[in-house]
C-alpha cells in the first residue's frame, strides 16, 4: 500500500457566486407558470377571466422571489475534499466532499467535482441535504488512468431550499495538485515472493559461498591457480610468503531499474478479461529463453469489487505503465531483500535518475520519480543511457532493462546498448511483447487478406526471437512477455538471480 503521507491533503474554500446575478428559476417554477396558461381556457367565453393567468404568475413570481431571498448567500456555505487514499492505476480512490452550511436554513445541494479526466472521464451530479450548522459529507470514487501530476478544477453547486422555486449557483476553489502513481501489488500478492526471498536469504547466510562475489571474507595462503588479482601485498609483505584474499557472496547489491520512455511504449494494451472457472491462465509470456521450471509461476490478477453505476472497463493502460508497475514491485521486493535499487528512466534525454539506495524514504522517493515517468513521441537514446548507467555505475550490479524491439531492417540500438552493459553487468533484458500481434500470428488465416497479415506477425515474431537469441549468447537474461505477465516473471527471475549467486 501506498503510504498514508503520499496522500493529497484535504482542502477548504467558502462558496462564491458564479456570477453577479447567480440565482435563477428551478423546474417546478417553470411548470407552475406554465400552469397559469391553462386560465386563457376560460379566457375564450369571458375575456376577464383571461387576467387569472397573469394573476397566478404573479403569485408564482413573488413567491420564487422570496424563496430565493431566503437562501444563504454564497459566502455561507464551505466545501472540503478530502481523499481516502493516495490515486494509484488500477485502484479505486475514494473521495469525501463536504458542505457546511452557516445559513439558518436547510438547503438541497447539487455538486459537480470538476475532476482531471485522467481521474474521471465524465463528472458526475451529487445530492445532499446541508443542514444549519452540520456538517453534510458525500463520498463517490474514481479510478485513474493515466499517471502523473493533475491539477484538479472547482466545485460547482446549485442549491435551493425546500419550497424549490428558486436556487443559487456559487462556487468554491477547491484546485489542487495530485498526483497518481503506479499500480501496487497488494501485500497477498507479495507475500508468496517476500517468503522465497527470506528463504534464499537463510540459505546463503548457512552457505557463506566463497569465491563467487566480491565481498572480501578472509585471508590465506596463496595457492597454485589463485587469481592473481586476489593477493594482497600488503600481507604478503609482512608475512614473507604470498598471502591472497577470499571473497564471499554480497550480501547488498546494487539493483538498476532501466525503463525506456520512447515511442514504442506508447502502444496501449488492453487489460485482459479471465475466462470464467480458468483466470488468469492465458498469457503467461514465455519467450523463446525463459525457464518456466525456474519460476514459481504467474499470479492469478486478484479481482477487486468495484461499485459503480455503470459497468465500464477500465482504459487499457500503456507498456510503460505496465513498466512502472513492475518497477515498483521489483524495488519492493529488492530492498526486503537487503538490496540497494537505483532507477533510470530516459527517452530522448534522461528523464529521471535516481542513485541506488535502501530505506522507506528511498522507496518513496523512487514512487514519486516514476509517477512523472511520461512516455514520449520519438525514438529512445539508447546509447546514451547506456553511457550514463556505466558512469553511474562502475561496479557489478543487477541491470533490469525494460524495452522493446523496433521494428527495422537494421539491428536496434538498444540491442548494441545492451550488449556494452554485459562487459560488466548481470543483465535482465526485457522485451515487451504486444499481445495482438501474438493471436495474429497464432490465428488461422481464411482470407488472403489475413493470409499476409498472419505472415506478417510472424515475421515481427521471427525477428525478435533471432534478436533475443543473439543477446543470450552473449550472457543476458532475456524474457519476451506479454505486459500482463511481467511483474510476477520479473520478479521470479530476480529471485532465482539471488538464489544462484549471479551478481
Amino acid at each position: 500500500m501506498i503510504s498514508p503521507s503520499l496522500h493529497p491533503a484535504p482542502i477548504r474554500a467558502a462558496f462564491e457566486p458564479r456570477s453577479r446575478w447567480a440565482i435563477g428559476l428551478t423546474p417546478r417554477t417553470i411548470v407552475l407558470l406554465c400552469i397559469g396558461f391553462l386560465g386563457l381556457i376560460p379566457g375564450f367565453w369571458d375575456p376577464l377571466l383571461a387576467y387569472s393567468m397573469l394573476a397566478w404568475d404573479f403569485l408564482v413570481l413573488v413567491f420564487a422571489a422570496l424563496d430565493g431571498l431566503r437562501l444563504p448567500a454564497a459566502r455561507d456555505l464551505t466545501a472540503t475534499r478530502t481523499w481516502s487514499n493516495a490515486p494509484a492505476l488500477d485502484s479505486e480512490t475514494e473521495i469525501e466532499l463536504t458542505i457546511e452550511n452557516r445559513g439558518k436554513l436547510i438547503v438541497d445541494c447539487r455538486l459537480v467535482d470538476d475532476l482531471p479526466t485522467a481521474l474521471v472521464a465524465h463528472p458526475e451530479t451529487h445530492r445532499l441535504a446541508a443542514f444549519p450548522r452540520v456538517p453534510a459529507s458525500l463520498r463517490y470514487r474514481v479510478q485513474p488512468q493515466e499517471r502523473g501530476d493533475w491539477t484538479t478544477g472547482w466545485v460547482y453547486l446549485r442549491y435551493r431550499s425546500g419550497l424549490g422555486l428558486a436556487e443559487r449557483w456559487a462556487k468554491s476553489p477547491l484546485t489542487q495538485q495530485v498526483r497518481v502513481y503506479p499500480a501496487l501489488r497488494t501485500g497477498e500478492e507479495q507475500q508468496i515472493f517476500l517468503a522465497r526471498s527470506r528463504q534464499i536469504d537463510l540459505q546463503l547466510r548457512q552457505a557463506r559461498l566463497r569465491g563467487l562475489g566480491r565481498d572480501f571474507e578472509s585471508l590465506r595462503e596463496y595457492r597454485e591457480g589463485d587469481d592473481l588479482r586476489d593477493i594482497c601485498w600488503t600481507a604478503t609483505a609482512r608475512r614473507g610468503g604470498l598471502i591472497t584474499r577470499q571473497y564471499q557472496t554480497e550480501r547488498s547489491q546494487a539493483v538498476w531499474i532501466v525503463l525506456d520512455c520512447g515511442r514504442l511504449m506508447r502502444t496501449r494494451v488492453a487489460i485482459p478479461q479471465p475466462a470464467k472457472g480458468l483466470p488468469g491462465l492465458k498469457g503467461a509470456g514465455y519467450g523463446p529463453y525463459n525457464d518456466p521450471a525456474q519460476s514459481m509461476g504467474t499470479l492469478t490478477p486478484v479481482e477487486t469489487h468495484r461499485e459503480s453505476r455503470t459497468a465500464e472497463l477500465p482504459q487499457p493502460h500503456s507498456k510503460l505503465d505496465y513498466a512502472c508497475t513492475t518497477a515498483v514491485a521489483l524495488a519492493q521486493l529488492a530492498l526486503f531483500s537487503g538490496d540497494r535499487v537505483g532507477l533510470l528512466a530516459y527517452g530522448q534525454s534522461i528523464q529521471q535518475r535516481l542513485l541506488p539506495g535502501r530505506g522507506a524514504a528511498h522507496l518513496r522517493q523512487l514512487i514519486e520519480s516514476l509517477a512523472l515517468v511520461r512516455a514520449e513521441t520519438g525514438e529512445a537514446d539508447h546509447l546514451r543511457a547506456t553511457a550514463t548507467l556505466n558512469h553511474l555505475q562502475p561496479r557489478r550490479s543487477l541491470i533490469l532493462w525494460v524495452t522493446d524491439l523496433a521494428e527495422t531492417a537494421m539491428r536496434p540500438e538498444v540491442i548494441d546498448g545492451a550488449t556494452q552493459l554485459l562487459r560488466r553487468h548481470v543483465l535482465l533484458f526485457v522485451a515487451m511483447a504486444q499481445p495482438e500481434v501474438e493471436s495474429i500470428a497464432q490465428a488461422r488465416p481464411k482470407t488472403v487478406d489475413q493470409m499476409f497479415r498472419a505472415a506478417a506477425a510472424q515475421e515481427m515474431a521471427a525477428r525478435r526471437e533471432v534478436l533475443l537469441a543473439r543477446l543470450h549468447e552473449h550472457g543476458a537474461l532475456t524474457l519476451d512477455l506479454n505486459p500482463e505477465a511481467l511483474t510476477s516473471s520479473v520478479l521470479n527471475q530476480y529471485l532465482t538471480v539471488k538464489e544462484r549467486a549471479m551478481v
